[in-house]
């Protein structure tokens, strides 16, 4: 693999014996200039550059993770977290670009001016870059292609109330209808899956009961859900995306469309690959989120999702909340915010699950980094490949740490993972080949077809 002439410098120059390449894991020198990768050469080829980052024997440099599921919740509810902790997070935990959900913020992304909004709190304190996600709701299909034009990645809808009154859900018709405008201008509906009704016929949640939580969001739920998403993406041809799947029901319907032609795609998350229904202490309210963690049996059925190809990626969903929210006084699973903080710990979750597995590095990278920048139709993310940014982040897949909740850097001091031990460490992470530091925000607001 060459570059441009060795003769010329380069801005930075890493040499390392394990650099992560679109060919494995190779001893590999690689150049930077104006931000983007030049040069990727045989290790020993002598690049010279203003700067030389020679890699430790236990470090990996990976590409910048991409994760396209994240919840900053600025402006409006900034209490619960911000632009400046959220990607101070992100970097901490390797990840170099997000995609902003368009709830949880007020106002929600529904139209162009509410983006406006968002894009004038994120402009000068984001340390990686951002992205957003536009919202469909009922009422705004006049907003969704000047949405587009404005450069959002697609557009997120709930089949069931969101957990906030000022982003409504649509029912499967509205969905339906949405999809088939999305069409004309080939954007992508993700999908909150669960079924309302279904929900409405479960039990109720109220309690410190674990499981009692867990049979209020019923595996039924997801999967009726599902089955909508994908009949209504198969009649209108648009592009559908299940976001944050929990139940391993759905897989064989997903495989099923899949190998039909319907456009889908699906994501799954750490906290359905590493934590367990039947581990969860009551009134542990850390661990709720909508659709909830479930059983080991579904967990295992979950990876095989994920190593046959029916689950294209693994994001976090970081749904951050103020800790009063999470009722931990009471520990009511009825009454608590649903959301698990994640940000920081990704690649460490899914490495420590993965390893065991006998999964190599170079496989939950693609999971966490080409997939999802495939998925949002970025060309210059989530490969560490001759013209794209150079965002990166060295990794000590051996090094291993003890999560301490009040040491993240995300905005309130609350994750399930507290206390958890976890392998692989993000030493150093590098945003356009310049080092991010937590303190010069150097993000930048990222559009649809230029990042």
């Amino acid at each position: 693999m060459g570059g441009e002439g060795t003769s010329s410098e380069y801005d930075l120059v890493i040499r390392g014996e394990r650099i992560l390449t679109t060919a494995g894991v190779a001893a590999r020198e690689v150049g930077v200039r104006d931000g983007s990768i030049v040069a990727i050469e045989p290790l020993g080829n002598g690049l010279q550059g203003r700067e030389v980052l020679e890699l430790a024997a236990d470090e990996t440099l990976i590409p910048g993770l991409v994760d396209t599921h994240v919840h900053v919740n600025e402006p409006g509810r900034t209490e619960w977290e911000g632009f400046a902790s959220a990607t101070r997070a992100a970097a901490a935990g390797g990840v170099t670009t997000i995609i902003d959900m368009p709830l949880n913020s007020i106002p929600p992304t529904v139209n162009a001016a509410a983006l406006e909004e968002k894009r004038n709190a994120a402009r000068d304190q984001a340390f990686v870059d951002v992205g957003f996600w536009g919202g469909a709701v009922p009422g705004n299909i006049g907003d969704l292609r000047p949405l587009h034009d404005e450069g959002v990645f697609g557009f997120k809808c709930f089949l069931l109330h969101s957990g906030v009154d000022e982003f409504p859900p649509l029912d499967a018709d509205e969905m339906e209808k949405d999809m088939a405008e999305l069409k004309n201008f080939d954007s992508l509906m993700i999908v909150h899956a669960e079924d309302s009704r279904a929900i409405e016929r479960a039990p109720h949640a109220e309690g410190d009961q674990y499981q009692r939580f867990l049979a209020s969001r019923p595996r039924g739920a997801e999967n009726v859900a599902i089955a909508e998403v994908i009949e209504r993406a198969r009649w209108t041809g648009a592009r559908a995306h299940i976001l944050h799947l929990s139940s391993s029901d759905a897989l064989p319907m997903i495989a099923s469309a899949k190998r039909d032609g319907v456009k889908l795609t699906v994501e799954t998350c750490p906290h359905y690959l590493t934590l367990l229904a039947e581990e969860i202490p009551n009134g542990a309210t850390a661990f709720k989120c909508c659709p909830p963690i479930r059983e080991a049996s579904n967990r295992e059925l979950l990876w095989k999702g994920l190593e046959d190809g029916i689950i294209d990626c693994i994001v976090s969903d970081h749904s951050p909340s103020t800790v009063d929210l999470k009722d931990l006084e009471n520990g009511d699973f009825g009454v608590a915010w649903g959301g698990v903080a994640s940000l920081q710990l990704g690649i460490s979750l899914i490495w420590t699950e993965a390893r065991q597995r006998g999964i190599p590095l170079e496989q939950v990278v693609d999971w966490m980094s080409r997939r999802p920048a495939e998925l949002a139709r970025m060309t210059r993310k989530g490969q560490l490949a001759l013209g794209y940014d150079a965002d990166f982040s060295v990794f000590a897949a051996d090094e291993s740490f003890v999560v301490d909740a009040k040491k993240l850097k995300h905005k309130n001091p609350i994750t399930p993972y507290d206390g958890k031990p976890l392998a692989g460490v993000v030493r150093r992470t590098f945003l356009r080949g310049a080092e991010i530091d937590g303190e010069t925000a150097t993000g930048r607001l990222i559009r649809r077809g230029t990042a």
